[in-house]
């Protein structure tokens, strides 16, 4: 993601900014699921709804990246309600341990997103069992 331009990476900001307020994520859960620099406070989030994007950092562009592929698999679940995709988060879910989502996300740090991510995408959880570095090498 360091390789969008000023423009897009606002845009990318404003749109996880959206998905994680429609979460109803206070500021601080914010600043730890997305792990923002310790010099980003609770009281700056704020600057992210409008006027400035996440900082150019590899671990939050790796967790947005992870939140962007969560938010596109809810879209894939949920095609055509999106009350659905935000419930659905915040909903205990058997496969966590009868935790939320968000929950999982925001407790677990980057595992969690990996978790709700695997769940949610079935290509993704592939990709991390090696099924697919596997399955390329059968193919030659």
């Amino acid at each position: 993601m360091s390789e969008l331009n000023a423009e897009d990476r606002l845009a990318m900001t404003r749109r996880v900014m959206g998905m994680l307020e429609s979460w109803n994520l206070g500021a601080q859960d914010m600043i730890r699921l997305l792990q923002l620099p310790a010099n980003v406070k609770a009281r700056n989030i704020a600057r992210f709804r409008e006027e400035e994007a996440f900082p150019a950092d590899t671990t939050v562009d790796r967790r947005v990246a992870y939140l962007l592929r969560i938010e596109d698999a809810l879209h894939t679940y949920f095609p055509r309600n999106p009350e659905m995709r935000d419930l659905w988060v915040k909903r205990g879910n058997r496969q966590f341990g009868k935790r939320a989502p968000i929950a999982v996300m925001v407790e677990d740090g980057e595992s969690g997103l990996i978790s709700v991510l695997s769940h949610l995408d079935c290509t993704f959880a592939w990709d991390l069992t090696g099924s697919k570095s596997e399955y390329s090498a059968a193919a030659c």
